[in-house]
């Protein structure tokens, strides 16, 4: 469920094209705004912390 999340979280991102986030957002829902896009960067940051402390815990649990 983390990796589905974060590869979502990961389209969202406005890169040099723009990326997905005007696919699913318009042109000033995700890319325009700059508190958007630092709160979906933390977000991607916290979503793949926790996804690499889950995957250690579970190599430790097997």
């Amino acid at each position: 469920m983390l990796g589905i999340g974060q590869l979502v979280l990961i389209f969202l991102h406005s890169g040099k094209d723009s990326g997905l986030s005007t696919t699913f957002g318009g042109s000033g829902a995700f890319g325009g705004s700059g508190v958007v896009q630092k709160n979906l960067d933390r977000l991607t940051v916290a979503v793949g912390v926790a996804f690499f402390v889950v995957s250690i815990a579970l190599s430790y649990m097997i």
